[in-house]
């Protein structure tokens, strides 16, 4: 009998979210459980609790792609409890139980101009030996592009005429991503990312943990990306505001 994924278990949790199913909790170590969402307070209550009086709402969940990633897995996911969502789940395994968790959710947006959504578009990994590769470069595309700010060298890192972009308040070619780069309020970059926290990837798929501004809000940054030929060719992403430190529920910090 094959052993079940990380992955696949971090799907089952997630669903039982809106099943209510306690089995599925278990992969979670919730003496070691490190939780990172500063809305949420830590030993309160335990999860399979929360996740049954999560499920009489009526939540639904579904995972649209899932990836693995030595001892993390990587989920982009929609949430529909009361109003919709996207978001980026992130789990750390030790020992075969999952000890720390993070996420980014914003309210789901769009289609954008290019009657694209925020989830869809291909979901599962490719040229799975290819991971470090394609690590490297989308950590050296945000490090100098985004964080960097050298907006010049775009057309290294991007397929024009095959790029894709799923943020809902862009058309979803290069030129509107260039020129949300290039925008600024009261001298200062609209979009503003000052720190890479982690890059994770399975195959084709990385995702780039970042912290920065966004119209002078303290935000996290999710950014997912498809690379294909050796160039970004799909991205999407959420954008998260960071509440003030006096307002969080632990103290993990949120990225």
């Amino acid at each position: 009998m094959m052993a079940t994924s990380n992955k696949d278990k971090i799907r089952g949790l997630l669903k039982s979210i809106e099943t209510g199913e306690p089995g599925p909790v278990a992969v979670v170590n919730e003496a070691k459980y490190v939780q990172h969402n500063p809305q949420t307070e830590e030993g309160s209550e335990g999860l399979a609790a929360l996740f049954k009086r999560l499920s009489e709402t009526n939540p639904r969940v579904n995972v649209v792609r899932a990836f693995e990633d030595g001892d993390f897995v990587f989920g982009h996911t929609e949430y529909d409890f009361a109003t919709r969502r996207i978001g980026f789940e992130v789990f750390r395994f030790e020992d075969g139980q999952a000890v720390e968790h993070w996420d980014n959710i914003q309210p789901r947006l769009g289609p954008n101009e290019a009657g694209r959504s925020m989830v869809d578009g291909p979901v599962e990994a490719t040229d799975l030996d290819r991971t470090e590769q394609n690590r490297a470069f989308v950590r050296n595309f945000v490090e100098n592009v985004l964080v960097g700010g050298r907006i010049n060298q775009l057309a290294d890192f991007i397929d024009a005429d095959a790029f894709a972009d799923h943020n809902p308040r862009l058309a979803g070619d290069v030129a509107a991503l260039r020129a949300a780069l290039e925008a600024t309020e009261g001298g200062n970059r609209r979009i503003d990312y000052q720190r890479v926290h982690r890059v994770l990837a399975e195959g084709n798929f990385v995702l780039c943990v970042s912290e920065g501004c966004v119209a002078g809000v303290h935000s996290a940054l999710y950014d997912l990306f498809r690379v294909s030929g050796g160039k970004l060719a799909e991205h999407w992403d959420t954008i998260e505001k960071i509440a003030p430190r006096s307002e969080w529920k632990n103290d993990n910090g949120k990225v």
